[in-house]
């Protein structure tokens, strides 16, 4: 199998999509970009406990990054349009979400964990992958953010100096999701 650096590029396009809004019609990351300097894709479940972490920095993202698309892609293996649905009104997210039932996004885009954000120039083109933070908060001595700088440095311009970092989180797909109903049974 080639490497993630082998299949994505930075400054390259990725992928296309076209999938359902939770809200309303489908929607493309083409015309998400519209009228947009950039986008920040995540690719997210609405199960994920590191997911959770971020319902507040979504919720306001386009209040703190109006020049941005911001479109989270539900993904997670076996999770519902329903359920998403349901999460979002119980935790209150304004922020779109889009359902990719297959997966096909995270697949494409080569993630195995949610989350996984992607910051894409307005031609589609990979300007950082990874985690958004090192999973601390914002207090902690030893917090170290890894989006906001490169969406800082993205929208003045300058060369983004941390294009990647290794993201982590919970499993897209596991084996255990799928092995046969009598099996787990005794688990």
């Amino acid at each position: 199998m080639e490497s993630v650096k082998e299949q994505q590029k930075f400054g390259e396009p990725l992928s296309d999509f076209f999938l359902q809004s939770l809200r309303g019609p489908s929607i493309s990351l083409s015309s998400s970009l519209a009228g947009k300097r950039g986008a920040v894709v995540v690719i997210w479940s609405s199960t994920c406990s590191h997911c959770l972490r971020y319902d507040q920095y979504f919720n306001s993202f386009e209040a703190l990054y109006p020049e941005l698309a911001l479109i989270i892609v539900s993904a997670r293996h076996g999770e519902t349009r329903e359920s998403v649905m349901r999460a979002a009104e119980q935790r209150k997210l304004n922020f779109p979400i889009v359902h990719d039932p297959a997966g096909s996004i995270a697949r494409e885009w080569l993630t195995q964990q949610t989350p996984r954000a992607f910051l894409i120039g307005p031609n589609r083109e990979l300007m950082y992958r990874g985690a958004i933070d090192n999973y601390k908060f914002a207090r902690d001595p030893e917090f170290v953010a890894y989006l906001e700088p490169a969406i800082d440095e993205f929208l003045s311009g300058n060369t983004i100096t941390r294009q990647e970092t290794a993201s982590y989180g919970c499993a897209i797909q596991s084996v255990y999701y799928n092995l046969p109903k009598a099996f787990t049974k005794g688990l």
